[in-house]
């Protein structure tokens, strides 16, 4: 603790001392949209002299931006919002931010203490209605308490599985005068985070590797969010072990590797899901059986032998039985692992995957007659290089990036995976390109997902926040249209969202880009792409390029809900 002589030091207000904390914890960009709750935090933030306030125009573009923030540069993200709907506004991005452990801290006002359960002017129960979503949440009543929350909700929002918490401080809180005392280091009995692999467990892992013939890698978000990339780089190196990624782990391990076997899954390449499936190990790192990953869970790599590595011990066994589960840290146990595991020959092994490799590509039947979605995104990859900071929205244009922009480092590849929260993509680039100013950052995204949170083409233009937009235009939610032609005799039911009246695509994108003082352009001809990308790139503000292509187009392979990886769909 820091001891304070009372004489010397002035009583600040509660709301300082938020804003202080906030510095002491590194903070240099957060969001934040003002209300009667949090004006308090706002007043007190134009003095601050190391903390960027960025303006948004809607709190679930506040807090998806946060989240852009942190899953681009692996800091905490921070919003702030006032109580009742500014609050409950945040709810979306919480829930998201849960589903794919992004570290997050949620600063919300709360109306004073004494009105608090009396259903005061723009009052919700912030605390009960996050529960079931946040890794943690704090009601502060007491001023004196404000250093060590705000310590406490970075340290856990920060390790472990990480993810998001909020801090609901009522106003009279915020106002009430103290002289703060904070804490040099965080001290909880009840939270003790860093759990590391027994060596014994190390050992099973690496005597089923030299048993094993046929072994896959299975990697996702938590390599990513342990910083364990480099590691696993250097174990499928050593091992020779081919490499499946989930879509929140892509990148994790560059695409363009011989040993990459893309993404797994619903959408997935057919060679992962055969590999994963025919393989007689099964080395899940970071991972969590989602349903878009397993299909029938029972039925998911009933072959081999499972390895499960994660650090939340409330995963293993979860969705799926496994033979060896070890409660770790991934970066730790791939470290410890590469120190003692024996390279194995896994000649034949790769034969097979290159088999279906060429068997099987991620393809598409290319078409002159109209942009192809598919096209348009590998055409971006090579003018980008492969290089850019990619956010998503939500549905077919969501899978074809994971399929064919390849992705060659983490933190490269923004998406809702586990949420699949429309009108992410957006707000998320603008909070990457605030953490990766020098970087290209192009949020590839569907005009249902766009229009979502369009509002923050406003931000980008006032905060001088550059991020290029390329919209996927088939004026259709284009994936519940391909459930609806796959499983519903292409039965439409409300999933246009054109205007039936007009020949143009609706609504005109690139007016409402001029109507935000930034530059657009609108292409339906393949010929004028390459050439609209240039546009695009070169330019020095946030650009919409609105792309239009069929509505026809599938997201192929497709292995139907709730079926195995031999039901897949390929034509």
């Amino acid at each position: 603790m820091e001891h304070h002589d009372s004489k010397t030091e002035k009583p600040i207000k509660g709301a300082e001392v938020v804003i202080k904390a906030l510095e002491r914890e590194g903070v240099e960009v957060l969001f934040a949209y003002p209300g009667g709750a949090s004006m308090e935090l706002h007043q007190s933030l134009t003095y601050s002299k190391k903390i960027r306030t960025i303006l948004p125009r809607h709190e679930q573009g506040e807090v998806f931006a946060a989240e852009g923030y942190a899953r681009a540069s692996g800091k905490v993200g921070v919003c702030i919002a006032t109580s009742g709907p500014g609050a409950t506004n945040l709810v979306t991005g919480l829930a998201d931010a849960s589903m794919d452990s992004i570290p997050l801290v949620a600063i919300t006002g709360q109306v004073p203490r004494y009105w608090i359960g009396k259903n005061a002017f723009q009052e919700t129960d912030v605390i009960g209605v996050t529960r079931p979503i946040v890794k943690h949440n704090y009601l502060v009543q007491d001023v004196r308490n404000i250093p060590r929350i705000i310590k406490e909700a970075f340290y856990i929002a920060s390790t472990g599985r990480p993810g998001p918490v909020v801090v609901d401080i009522p106003k009279d809180v915020q106002q009430e005068m103290v002289v703060p005392e904070f804490p040099e280091k965080v001290e909880m009995r009840s939270y003790k985070p860093n759990i590391h692999a027994h060596p014994n467990q190390l050992r099973q892992i690496t005597d089923a590797i030299a048993k094993a013939k046929r072994p896959v890698l299975y990697v996702g978000g938590g390599i990513i969010a342990s910083g364990a990339s480099e590691a696993l780089r250097k174990f499928a190196k050593k091992t020779q072990i081919p490499v499946a990624q989930t879509v929140m782990g892509l990148g994790c391990f560059p695409e363009t590797d011989p040993l990459a076997l893309r993404m797994l899954g619903m959408h997935g390449s057919v060679f992962a899901n055969n590999a994963v499936n025919e393989g007689d190990l099964l080395l899940a790192f970071g991972v969590r059986f989602d349903d878009r990953v397993t299909g029938k869970v029972e039925k998911f790599a009933e072959h081999g032998t499972i390895v499960h590595v994660d650090i939340d011990p409330s995963e293993i066994n979860k969705n799926r039985e496994v033979h060896i589960p070890v409660v770790s840290d991934i970066r730790y146990a791939l470290e410890e692992l590469l120190k003692i595991v024996k390279p194995g020959d896994y000649s034949q092994w790769r034969q097979q995957i290159e088999q279906w490799k060429k068997q099987y590509p991620f393809d598409f039947k290319d078409r002159d007659d109209c942009i192809l979605p598919q096209y348009a995104i590998r055409l971006l990859s090579e003018m980008t290089h492969g290089d850019a900071i990619v956010a998503v929205g939500v549905g077919q244009h969501q899978m074809w990036t994971a399929q064919h922009y390849k992705f060659t480092r983490p933190r490269q590849l923004l998406s809702s995976s586990g949420l699949g929260a429309m009108g992410f993509g957006f707000p998320a680039a603008l909070g990457a390109k605030l953490a990766h100013p020098e970087k290209e950052v192009v949020d590839i995204d569907g005009d249902g997902s766009f229009l979502m949170n369009v509002q923050e083409l406003a931000t980008a233009y006032l905060e001088k926040i550059a991020v290029k937009v390329m919209i996927l235009n088939n004026q259709h939610l284009g994936m519940v249209v391909q459930w609806e032609d796959r499983f519903y005799k292409g039965n439409r039911a409300h999933t246009y969202i054109g205007d039936p009246s007009d020949k143009n695509s609706y609504p005109d994108f690139v007016k409402m880009a001029n109507s935000f003082k930034l530059p657009g352009r609108k292409v339906s001809q393949k010929k004028e792409l390459a050439d609209a990308i240039k546009e695009m790139l070169a330019a020095k503000t946030t650009y919409v390029l609105d792309v239009i292509v069929p509505y026809q187009e599938h997201v192929l392979p497709m292995i139907p809900s709730g079926k195995t990886y031999k039901d897949v769909i390929i034509e």
